[in-house]
């Protein structure tokens, strides 16, 4: 790790491998000759690694051993006026349309004699463990004199794969159970931001009370403030530095993350909101669609106790490599279970991707948020609040509930590799998957 964030090492592919695939193909010659569609066999050959590693860029090579279509009875081409384009696609433990270009490179071409086409290339960046297939696909022919004319070629039959990748993860295994997945290992920075964040540590919780208390946004207000209020129903938390221990099997990590509790009243509970204040960073890697969800237990203190459960939702589109990794605030409801000033802290961040799941515990309590409470029916007191909204994990910041919940079962489970994740502050890294012994 550098930097707090993660980097994929690559790994040198196996040795090249060549097969060799013919296709029925169409190819529509540009409107202006005025020749219709010829039939014809597309034969070619697919250079590619016959083995390599997740995190690798692999290029492949298409060779046309022999194009479906020939130079028409029209005119003769000149050296270096033919450029190929084509789409060769990846199945199997991934999918892609990877795009192929080759030079604009040819020997001269007799009209009525058979075309002359560049060996066109492509990249693949790998990205999970299993066998890769790579079969060819629609390819055009552009021609740039006299003037510039495109061929359309598009295959009428299911085409057969060319090649295989065998994709190895870091620990040797091409995959296993999981479908090939790449495992997701969030990582941490190694420090906070510089200056004094809004709300520091050493500023009050801000509070509020029901009837009307004053309570103002990073940690100004005071407990059980005066004045009528107006009956008010926003409380705002003030941002606090967390100080995270993650347990995984390579050892204990340790990170700081900003972060804040808001609250609504509504009737005699409150709807909380938890947000990550750091922002998150690029993503080195494609994440798929509902891979990723957060939860928290905000853990609660003074006149109540218990926890309260808060999540959200999963990321609604693929994260593409380069774009931005928003993280969504975390919601939840806290029912109280007791009369008086109950402090908001945050508690087990557990996120749960691609089949694993990462809890981080406070090293100590931080409050976020003080309000003044009346106890509710079936509310939070000495455990979790009511309607499945607590995570029934202890209030002094230890790991999550492993058993059924009403919001799923939350495993206290370490990492597969690497360091844990803190929203707000961290990089999903993707790393391989190791072999399950």
């Amino acid at each position: 790790m550098l930097g707090g964030a993660g980097i994929v090492l690559g790994v040198a592919a196996g040795p090249a491998q060549a097969a060799e695939v013919a296709y029925a193909t169409e190819c529509v010659p540009p409107a202006i000759s005025g020749l219709p569609p010829v039939r014809g066999t597309t034969k070619v050959e697919i250079t590619a690694p016959a083995e390599a590693k997740v995190g690798d860029e692999v290029e492949i090579v298409w060779k046309f051993v022999q194009a479906a279509s020939r130079n028409p009875d029209i005119l003769d081409l000149e050296k270096d006026t033919v450029q190929p384009t084509g789409t060769l696609k990846a199945a199997g433990a991934q999918t892609a349309a990877i795009a192929m270009e080759g030079p604009r490179q040819n020997p001269p071409i007799p009209k009525n004699s058979d075309m002359k086409l560049s060996d066109m290339k492509g990249r693949l960046k790998l990205t999970a463990p299993g066998e890769v297939t790579l079969t060819p696909d629609a390819y055009n022919i552009n021609v740039n004199k006299p003037i510039s004319t495109d061929t359309k070629c598009t295959p009428k039959e299911t085409v057969k794969p060319a090649a295989t990748i065998k994709v190895m993860d870091a620990g040797g295994s091409s995959g296993g159970t999981t479908g090939g997945l790449p495992t997701v290992v969030p990582t941490l920075p190694t420090s906070v931001p510089t200056g004094p964040p809004t709300g520091s540590p050493s500023s009050p919780a801000p509070s509020a009370t029901e009837t009307g208390g004053a309570a103002g946004g990073g940690g100004s207000s005071s407990t059980g403030g005066g004045g009528d209020g107006g009956g008010q129903t926003d409380f705002t938390g003030k941002e606090v530095q967390v100080p995270y221990e993650c347990k995984t099997p390579i050892g204990d990590k340790n990170a700081t993350s900003p972060v804040q509790i808001d609250a609504r009243k509504n009737g005699g509970d409150f709807d909380l909101t938890v947000q990550f204040k750091k922002s998150v960073m690029d993503s080195p890697a494609e994440i798929p669609k509902d891979s990723v969800k957060p939860s928290m237990e905000v853990v609660l203190g003074g006149a109540d106790k218990g926890t309260v459960h808060v999540e959200g939702p999963t990321n609604s589109e693929a994260i593409k490599a380069g774009d931005p990794i928003e993280i969504p605030d975390l919601t939840g409801t806290y029912k109280p279970g007791a009369s008086g000033e109950t402090t908001l802290s945050p508690g087990v961040l557990t996120v749960k991707a691609l089949g694993t799941t990462t809890t981080c515990t406070p090293t100590k309590t931080e409050v976020s948020l003080t309000l003044d409470t009346t106890e509710q029916a079936s509310g939070a007191s000495g455990g979790g609040s009511a309607g499945g909204s607590a995570g029934g994990s202890s209030t002094d910041g230890g790991l999550a509930a492993t058993g059924a919940e009403d919001h799923g079962s939350l495993k206290a489970l370490g990492l597969i590799a690497g360091t844990a994740l803190l929203l707000g502050g961290a990089v999903f890294t993707f790393m391989p998957r190791r072999t399950m012994r």
